[in-house]
């Protein structure tokens, strides 16, 4: 015999909602790796994510950061920042002032693959969106800003 549901319908009317949210989050992921993989970069949608971040620092960040602002283990990191060295994208460097730090670097290969990326989480975006009308596209804009910057925010 199996245990009910902790969560009835009669705990939350936003059950529904909340599935249709998780569903859309899972399609926008597979569509979006799926745009990364066609890129031909050779680059997972994780590392594409450590790239993005890496790209907002204004100066290179040490791996703790990193994973700090990805919320990831530094473990994590190091493995992502591993296949992306591999590949040329990113560099360790020296810390200028503490040389038992390591900064993490884009290259110019990097910068190229952030711009690609950027191309293909863009087209992804037009096919995800593509079924809206314009005036669809307004009201989902103000809902997610709603959402994004709401209370409760993490």
């Amino acid at each position: 015999m199996t245990s009910p549901d902790p969560v009835t319908a009669s705990d939350t009317d936003d059950g529904p909602l909340a599935e249709q949210l998780l569903r859309f989050t899972r399609r926008v992921h597979r569509i979006q790796k799926r745009h990364i993989e066609q890129s031909g970069l050779g680059v997972t949608p994780a590392q594409s994510r450590l790239l993005r971040t890496l790209a907002h620092y204004p100066s290179p960040p040490r791996m703790a950061d990193l994973a700090e602002r990805l919320e990831v283990v530094p473990r994590a990191v190091t493995s992502l920042v591993d296949g992306l060295e591999a590949s040329g994208k990113v560099r360790r460097a020296p810390d200028p002032t503490n040389r038992r730090v390591i900064r993490i670097e884009l290259t110019d290969d990097g910068l190229k693959a952030l711009r690609a990326l950027h191309g293909a989480r863009r087209s992804a975006a037009q096919e995800i969106l593509a079924p809206l009308t314009d005036e669809q596209r307004a009201v989902l804009g103000g809902l997610l800003d709603t959402l994004v910057d709401g209370e409760g925010r993490c």
